[in-house]
C-alpha cells in the first residue's frame, strides 16, 4: 500500500513564493507519473502539474512559468516550487501517484495567498 504525505502549505502574501511537497511510502517501486492537483472552493480538482518516468513535464496554463514540478527519485518525494503566487492560487493541493492501474491521493495541504 502506497501513502503520500504532503506538507509545505499555508498562508502566503501575493507575489510570494512557497515550496509543497510530497513524500510517498510503503510500495514506492515504479510510479508512472507523480503530479499535483488542486481544487479552490466551488471548483472541480485540477491538475496543477505532472511529471512522468520518462521526463515528460507539463502544467496547467494559468502556471506555466511560475510554478516547478521535480522528483527526487531516491526519496521519492515530488516538490512543487510555486513563485508570484497570486490569490487565484489559494486551494487544496493534493499529491497524486500512478502504479500500474492504481491512483494514490494525498491527503491535501492547504495554500492561501493572501495579504
Amino acid at each position: 500500500q502506497v501513502q503520500l504525505v504532503e506538507s509545505g502549505g499555508g498562508l502566503v502574501q501575493p507575489g510570494g513564493p512557497l515550496r509543497l511537497s510530497c513524500a510517498a511510502s510503503g510500495s514506492t517501486f515504479s510510479f508512472s507519473h507523480m503530479a499535483w492537483y488542486r481544487q479552490a472552493p466551488g471548483n472541480q480538482r485540477e491538475l496543477v502539474a505532472i511529471s512522468t518516468r520518462g521526463g515528460i513535464i507539463n502544467y496547467a496554463d494559468s502556471v506555466k512559468g511560475r510554478f516547478t514540478i521535480s522528483r527526487d527519485g531516491a526519496r521519492n518525494t515530488v516538490y512543487l516550487q510555486m513563485n508570484s503566487l497570486k490569490a487565484d492560487d489559494t486551494a487544496v493541493y493534493y499529491c497524486n501517484a500512478r502504479q500500474g492501474a492504481s491512483i494514490y491521493w494525498g491527503q491535501g495541504t492547504q495554500v492561501t495567498v493572501s495579504s
